[in-house]
């Protein structure tokens, strides 16, 4: 029993060494057809958490956050969620918007995990999100830490609009960052893959399509659709998930939220949940409670960060 115990226990420490190392081992990401692939050209798939808006819920944009999600979460990747228009968002205040995501940023790089630098947006702000990438790109290119969305979740724009958007924004980051991987959103809160499927962005790569699931809401008929734009060579990456309604709220469908993680384990898709925050809403992971770098007792999550934090042991 002695012997077994002292086995364990190193099993457990390169466990979380690997959960910190993902970067040293994975190191510049790349897509290969329909998958995200390491340097080695191995398939990878990223699991980790997104951070709330972070005009609404600044307090948890810090290094020390970052650390504790690598550490004692497994998170691989991070996603900085940085708000666009509301009120404190970058366009109202670009100094703090850039501010929180090199927070972020530069935690995920101390941590060895990947970081997707999210502009956080339903609408489409070119000028302002060309700013704000540029900024990052030129900043961080030579990180293989880094990927960027470009827009969280186009709701009524159509295709052709989020298209036009994704290619003169997939330009302006490519002239700084040649290689580190974008992901590009879809109409309709990310559900309406078959439109870039039909009419991919052409000449480019390193590029990926996102899907957002909320499991009570999202069920079986968006994994076809999803598998439909798979088979038609869309390679797709879910950027923010979790178990409850789309509205954040509601009870959490666990049967379901488990259909979609062993359907993305299957296919080798990465995943993230939302969201690290303390709102008073199903979806945020975090009670009042909580401490604003980390060291959380399981007293300070809610049943959401309690759920997500088992599944990334667990992945």
């Amino acid at each position: 029993m002695k012997k077994l115990l002292f086995l364990a226990l190193p099993m457990m420490l390169i466990s979380c060494a690997n959960a910190q190392q993902s970067v040293k081992e994975y190191g510049f990401l790349s897509v290969n057809g329909t998958q995200l692939v390491a340097e080695n050209g191995n398939p990878v798939a990223l699991h980790g958490v997104s951070f709330g808006w972070h005009n609404f819920h600044p307090r948890f944009y810090n290094q020390k956050t970052v650390e504790w999600l690598a550490k004692d979460w497994h998170a691989i990747v991070v996603r900085a969620a940085i708000g666009a228009e509301p009120k404190g968002g970058y366009i109202d205040n670009p100094k703090q918007a850039l501010k929180a995501a090199e927070a972020v940023i530069k935690g995920a790089i101390k941590s060895g995990i990947y970081v997707i630098v999210d502009w956080h947006s339903h609408n489409i702000n070119l000028d302002s999100a060309t700013q704000f990438f540029t900024t990052i790109a030129k900043k961080y290119h030579r990180y293989p830490n880094i990927l960027y969305e470009l827009y969280n979740e186009p709701d009524f724009e159509s295709w052709k609009e989020v298209k036009n958007y994704a290619e003169k924004l997939i330009a302006t980051i490519r002239t700084y960052d040649k290689k580190n991987v974008i992901l590009v959103g879809s109409p309709h809160w990310d559900q309406d893959l078959n439109l870039p499927a039909a009419d991919p962005i052409k000449n480019v790569t390193n590029v990926m399509y996102t899907l957002h699931f909320y499991a009570a809401t999202h069920k079986g008929w968006l994994r076809q659709r999803a598998d439909s734009a798979l088979a038609k060579g869309l390679p797709i990456f879910i950027s923010e998930s979790a178990g409850m309604e789309a509205s954040g709220d509601g009870k959490l469908d666990i049967p379901e939220w488990n259909k979609w993680i062993h359907w993305a384990d299957k296919r080798k898709l990465s995943w993230v949940v939302w969201s690290v925050s303390d709102k008073d809403e199903t979806c945020s992971m975090l009670e009042k409670s909580a401490n604003a770098s980390g060291n959380w007792a399981e007293d300070d999550l809610k049943e959401s960060g309690i759920y997500t934090k088992t599944l990334l042991k667990k992945y």
